[in-house]
């Protein structure tokens, strides 16, 4: 095998989200993916790659996989013309004038970020100002409402898990789940080793449990509530930091008055935890020193009270000093800060437009009023992401085109897509990805299976097709990832500073957050007490929004597993290393709820309430508790069950850089045994 034949590329896996992704390294022989493997050199993931990552040698030669633009003349049938790119952009671009710009909306999915996702979301904007589209930030499907919570106290930065391993006497796992942050947990196990306590709290047994000294299961919904009460017993005993409190927050005194009817008795009817737990939890973590928390991703967030659990929890590191010092304040997890990226669409206004807003109940209503009248769908599955997805189906039947960009078919492409598009998988593209600590350059490793396309060609190519000048006035996707990189925070790296270095930087970013006490909110302190949020009609001090009534006794609760990832590859059923772990959607319910209502281990069963039904078998676990059922998400069917319902309205919506127009999700359900089996 000649040098000329074979390489070994280093690139990054990108099947988590941030700050979570793993290095790869792939060998290719004659232009063909040989192996690949983790890689043993990158700083974040130390050679660790999960089986997400060891199945991307599936994507290229499968025939499921689409490779060519695809026009289907009939929704109701399963009849795709292959065409060329020119027809199909010819064919998109006289519907969209037909319907007029403020007709057109452009949305974007995680398979639309895999070579990053500054890429993709800045060009998207530039090409919605410029045509004067709709465009949402794809932030409303994630950690939108989690990052809002944690902003109005001013805590938007993490310590990174290098300074957790070396100094956390004690690491709270607050929703974290260690299949979420995979690179975390070598660091969590570390702490451990060198004598950190672990506590997990969670809907769930989770796979951080096995790393835990002790574990709290509680309703979910109801983070809030245990943080609030241990913010009682906190003040109430006077466990907090009065010299810390003192010079860095605002609103002590009303905070103090605020939580004395939040006492753990209240907190554990909430909860389904014992009041003494609560009040040993919270006297625990008040004289360990230093302590961190570890924030949950997406599925902590998904519901009513999920910006008011990240508010409440935000405030228990400043009443016990933890913040800006080593192991201390929260810890690394996805939507934290880290590099800051510059935007390509200075000086490109959006002009005045009827936009819809960046919220999902906003757009669901879009749909079905007919405003909207074309969607472009760049690597998404709507139907398995949105909440209320029979709603989302009512209004995707009314749309007159439906484009869809992806790597395979997927359910909202097989039921609504007119058109299908190609895209590239990242292995075919140049792109980059950023840890809390590093920036990684993703070198092109494979030439384009077919005629596939990268997003920014496509949209690139349709604004050509619409006539719109000077989209892409860059030489080449070299020049726009120098552009969005060129801070102080990458030290102004460039791609070829990225390649020269091996691959990756480090990154200008400290490991302790806020050691200057410089805090992200208008006082510059941490706000008990939020100005912002009155100013907005919500509540200034933390609070527990409540629970909605229902004549449906379970809670359902969903999160991820090792073994999937949102809705890539056809829901993992398009790659046979991923379709044999996920065979079909099951439910853990507890022993006591399962034996309520006569359902063995592995029963076919039916999950329903008010809004649907969605089939799946049982799982019977202790690993649940009574009243509460969860599930693995991104199945096709099961938002059918969740809200839509606003969280947040007006002027909250753009009250930070990030988009919080999350649906509740919330679903309360029943369960009962199907006759026929999956």
């Amino acid at each position: 095998m000649s040098a000329v034949d074979a390489k070994i590329v280093r690139t990054m896996c990108p099947m988590n989200c941030h700050p979570t992704f793993c290095g790869m390294q792939v060998e290719v022989e004659s232009g063909r993916l040989k192996t690949l493997s983790g890689d043993k050199d990158n700083p974040d993931s130390a050679g660790f790659l999960c089986v997400r990552g060891g199945a991307t040698s599936e994507i290229f030669g499968n025939p499921k996989r689409l490779l060519y633009p695809q026009i289907r003349d009939d929704r109701r049938t399963d009849i795709w013309r292959r065409v060329s790119w020119d027809e199909a952009l010819d064919f998109m671009a006289k519907r969209m004038r037909s319907a007029g710009p403020e007709a057109v909306g452009l949305w974007a999915g995680h398979g639309g970020f895999t070579v990053g996702s500054a890429v993709t979301v800045q060009l998207m904007q530039r090409f919605a100002h410029m045509y004067g589209c709709q465009n949402w930030h794809p932030a409303m499907v994630c950690w939108g409402l989690g990052g809002f919570g944690v902003g109005l106290t001013g805590a938007l930065k993490v310590n990174t898990k290098e300074d957790m391993a070396e100094n956390s006497n004690m690491i709270v796992l607050w929703g974290a789940n260690i299949s979420s942050q995979p690179n975390t947990a070598r660091h969590i196990v570390a702490a451990r080793r060198r004598g950190a306590k672990v506590i997990t709290i969670d809907v769930r047994r989770t796979e951080a449990a096995a790393q835990s000294d002790e574990v709290f299961l509680i309703r979910p919904g109801s983070d809030a509530v245990f943080a609030l009460a241990v913010m009682h017993v906190i003040v109430t005993e006077k466990l907090y930091d009065s010299e810390f409190i003192e010079a860095h927050t605002v609103g002590f005194a009303e905070l103090s008055s605020h939580v004395l009817p939040f006492t753990p008795a209240w907190a554990a009817a909430e909860t389904g935890l014992e009041e003494g737990q609560i009040a040993s939890f919270a006297r625990a973590y008040a004289s360990t020193r230093p302590a961190m928390i570890l924030l949950g991703g997406s599925s902590m967030h998904k519901s009513a009270n999920g910006w008011h659990a990240a508010r409440a929890i935000s405030c228990l590191p400043a009443l016990t000093g933890n913040f800006g010092v080593a192991g201390g304040g929260l810890g690394p997890r996805h939507g934290a800060h880290s590099a800051a990226m510059c935007n390509l669409n200075t000086g490109v206004a959006r002009a005045p437009g009827n936009y819809v807003a960046n919220q999902m109940p906003d757009i669901a209503k879009a749909l079905s009023d007919g405003q909207l009248k074309v969607l472009l769908l760049l690597g998404t599955n709507m139907l398995s992401s949105f909440a209320d997805a029979g709603e989302i189906s009512h209004g995707l039947d009314k749309t007159g085109l439906v484009v869809c960009v992806d790597l395979f078919m997927n359910e909202t492409a097989r039921r609504f897509a007119d058109v299908l598009l190609p895209g590239t998988a990242w292995l075919e593209e140049l792109g980059f990805k950023v840890t809390n600590t590093h920036l990684y350059l993703m070198e092109r490793a494979l030439e384009r299976e077919g005629e596939t396309r990268p997003i920014y060609e496509i949209l690139s190519s349709l604004a050509d097709s619409l006539g719109l000048a000077d989209l892409f006035p860059w030489a080449s996707i070299e020049e726009v990832i120098d552009v969005i990189l060129n801070d102080t925070t990458t030290g102004h790296a460039t791609v070829a500073s990225l390649r020269a270095a091996g691959g990756f930087l480090p990154l200008n970013v400290p490991a302790v957050a806020y050691a200057d006490r410089k805090f992200d909110s208008p006082s510059g302190k941490i706000e008990f007490c939020s100005p912002q949020a009155a100013r907005l009609g919500l509540p200034p001090l933390p609070v527990y929004g409540g629970d909605q009534a229902s004549p449906y006794p379970l809670s359902l609760s969903f999160g991820r597993t090792l073994t999937h990832f949102h809705s890539f590859y056809d829901e993992g059923q398009a790659l046979p290393a991923l379709a044999k772990h996920n065979v079909a959607p099951q439910l853990w319910i507890s022993p006591v709820d399962a034996e309520a209502r006569q359902l063995s281990n592995g029963d076919a069963i039916r999950i329903y309430n008010q809004r649907g039904e969605f089939a799946a078998k049982a799982c019977v676990t202790d690993d649940v508790k009574p009243g509460v059922v969860w599930m693995r998400d991104g199945w096709v069917g099961l938002n059918h069950l969740t809200s839509g319902d606003a969280v947040l309205t007006g002027d909250a919506l753009s009250l930070f850089h990030f988009s919080v127009g999350q649906s509740d999700y919330g679903a309360r359900v029943e369960v009962a045994r199907r006759q026929a089996s999956l």
